[in-house]
Order: structure tokens, then C-alpha cells, then sequence
């Protein structure tokens, strides 16, 4: 029986990998027709990022779950061919927080089977308690996500692109308006337009204040956190023995036994 249900959710893996390849291929050749190279770009990225869990597997010696590699797979299409080819970050208000919860949960994941994997390693003489291996893997879930972060302020910054979205906003508080220049917050409430002036004399008219992705970018580490406390704590859990595991083993990828 057991045999049996591996044996079918190897081939769940394989059904969604060869629909998830064949869309994206789908996709390339339609915006190669049409010209959206950069699309074509992301396609051949996505491509690319498919064999992530296969390369880490014989990089690592480590066993991938099936589960945990579906979800990387769905992540990835998530991202990059819903996301930015069809416009979802835009249409879906939630779609971007979703990813970055979802992020969050899998870094930390990663980050506890690596510290786990250490921990249970006959070639270390240390043993770390339930709850630190828990708290590690939120730290780097979280680290991935700051650098992450970093990334797209550094993409918007030299290349002109908008990773950071942007919210238009109808207050702010600023110490630059204060009229004595000192450290006191001037509050600006109910705005309604902001009017702005370019160099060639048009004019583009907001409504409302451009809050240019401070925003985005505390929400993103926020879900981010979620993501990661949620599967830090079950974690916890699965190492105390309070949980069955079944759940958390989904995730957790595992050392390969050596042949002798």
C-alpha cells in the first residue's frame, strides 16, 4: 500500500511538471510572435528554475519530497509567468503577499532541514535543542526574504523597473516639513491630488500621495514572517514529537542513505 501511494504521487509530480513545462513553452512562443522579448527572457528563466529541486538533490545528496517540490514548481509558474507575464501582481491585490507568505513558509523549511540535517549528523558532536533549530530556520527564512528585498530595490534602482510596487496613499507624516527644520513630524492629512511637473512640461495628477514602495516592502517582509513563524512552530512540534510528522515531513528534505 505504501509502495503504492509513491508510486502515485510520483506520477501526480510528473503530470503537474509536464503541464506546468508545456504551458510555459506555450507562453514563450506566443510572445515570441509577438515581439516581448523580455517575456520570452522570463520563460527561458522559469524554464531554468524547474530543475532547481533536481540539481539540489545530486548537489546536496539530499531527497526532495514530492509535495515540497510541486509546491516549488507552482511557486515559480506563480511568480514568474501569473505574476509578471500576465499581469497578476496588477490584477490580483493579494497575489504578491500570497507569494511572499508562501516564500517565507518554504525558506523556512529549508533553513530546518538544513539545521536538522546538522544536528542529526554523526560528523558533528553538538546537539541543538528543538526550539533554537526552530528559530534558525525562521532566521533564515527571514534573511532570504530581507536579501531578497534588497534585490528588488537594487533592480528599480539601476535598471528602471517597478519589483517595488507602489500604493497611492491619502496621508504621511514627514519631519522634512517642518518649518524650523527640526526632529518633529508635520502631519499631512486628506490629500486628494498630488499634481506632478516633468522635465517637458507635462503634467501627471495622482489621486492621492505616491508612497514609492516603503509600503510593498514592510508588507512583503510581514507575510514573509508569517510564512516563516507558521512552519517554524510546526516544526517545533514535529521535533518534540508532539505532532505525527506526516504533515511536516512533506517539506523536509532528507539526506540520502549511502550505498556501502
Amino acid at each position: 500500500m505504501k509502495s503504492r501511494n509513491v508510486w502515485a504521487s510520483k506520477l501526480r509530480g510528473s503530470v503537474i511538471y509536464i503541464f506546468l513545462v508545456v504551458s510555459v513553452v506555450l507562453v514563450m512562443i506566443t510572445r515570441f510572435f509577438r515581439e516581448d522579448y523580455y517575456a520570452v527572457f522570463l520563460c527561458l528563466l522559469t524554464l531554468g528554475l524547474f530543475h532547481i529541486p533536481v540539481i539540489v538533490e545530486h548537489t546536496l545528496n539530499l531527497t526532495i519530497p514530492q509535495p515540497l517540490e510541486i509546491v516549488v514548481l507552482l511557486f515559480i509558474f506563480a511568480s514568474e509567468i501569473l505574476g509578471e507575464i500576465a499581469s497578476f501582481y496588477t490584477y490580483i491585490p493579494w497575489w504578491d503577499s500570497m507569494l511572499h507568505a508562501v516564500n517565507g513558509f518554504l525558506m523556512a523549511s529549508i533553513g530546518f532541514a538544513l539545521i536538522d540535517l546538522l544536528n542529526n549528523s554523526p560528523r558533528f558532536h553538538f546537539s541543538l535543542s528543538p526550539v533554537f533549530v526552530a528559530f534558525v530556520a525562521f532566521c533564515f527564512s527571514m534573511t532570504v526574504g530581507v536579501i531578497w528585498e534588497f534585490f528588488e530595490f537594487g533592480m528599480d534602482m539601476f535598471t528602471g523597473s517597478d519589483m517595488q510596487k507602489d500604493y497611492v496613499i491619502d496621508h504621511f507624516s514627514s519631519v522634512l516639513l517642518h518649518p524650523e527644520g527640526v526632529n518633529d513630524p508635520v502631519r499631512i492629512d486628506g490629500i486628494e491630488k498630488t499634481a506632478l511637473t516633468l522635465s517637458d512640461g507635462r503634467q501627471v495628477v495622482l489621486e492621492g500621495y505616491l508612497d514609492v514602495g516603503i509600503i510593498d516592502t514592510m508588507k512583503d517582509l510581514l507575510v514573509n514572517c508569517v510564512g516563516a513563524l507558521i512552519f517554524s512552530f510546526v516544526g517545533d512540534l514535529y521535533i518534540l514529537g508532539r505532532s505525527r510528522g506526516s504533515f511536516v515531513k512533506k517539506f523536509i528534505p532528507q539526506m540520502k542513505k549511502r550505498n556501502r
